[in-house]
């Protein structure tokens, strides 16, 4: 199943608008929704918003977050997504931030960790995805996208 081609069937049948934010998929989880012909009347906007500024100017992102929990965690992918509904209005907001490597991570956030919200106005969810850290970041990021795609549709269907 081609999730980005059932989502779009789905978001046209419900009459839903989406956007997404990205960081560490880079556009990635854009450019596969966007692979679908017709997309651009379910897409607002999409945004990668790879550094801390932009998850901060673009969507609101507290700085006491990124100071805390840092970029990667639950607490900043839920304020990116719902930075982005505020900043769009879109029914579905879906955010991705994660460690994508293969340097950077640490014990408590290893290499192939990843976070990704979705936000609508009235329900939200969460998920934590951890990959084998030692997939090549390419691989990785379309790992994460492919996981995230299927949560949108598990999420809108």
């Amino acid at each position: 199943m081609k999730y980005e081609e059932e989502i779009g069937k789905i978001l046209i049948k419900k009459n839903l608008k989406i956007s997404v934010t990205e960081s560490c998929t880079g556009g990635l989880l854009s450019s596969r929704l966007t692979d679908v012909s017709g997309s651009s009347s379910y897409i607002t906007l999409n945004l990668v918003t790879y550094a801390n500024e932009a998850k901060q100017k673009m969507l609101g992102v507290n700085s006491r977050t990124l100071i805390n929990f840092g970029a990667v965690s639950e607490e900043c992918a839920y304020e990116m997504a719902e930075g982005l509904f505020n900043l769009t209005g879109a029914d579905i907001c879906v955010s991705t931030t994660g460690i994508a490597g293969p340097t950077g991570g640490s014990i408590d956030k290893p290499v192939g960790l990843m976070y990704s919200t979705i936000y609508a106005k009235n329900k939200h969810q969460t998920y934590k995805i951890l990959l084998d850290s030692k997939i090549p970041r390419i691989e990785m990021k379309k790992e994460f996208v492919q996981r995230v795609l299927k949560n949108i549709y598990e999420f809108i269907k």
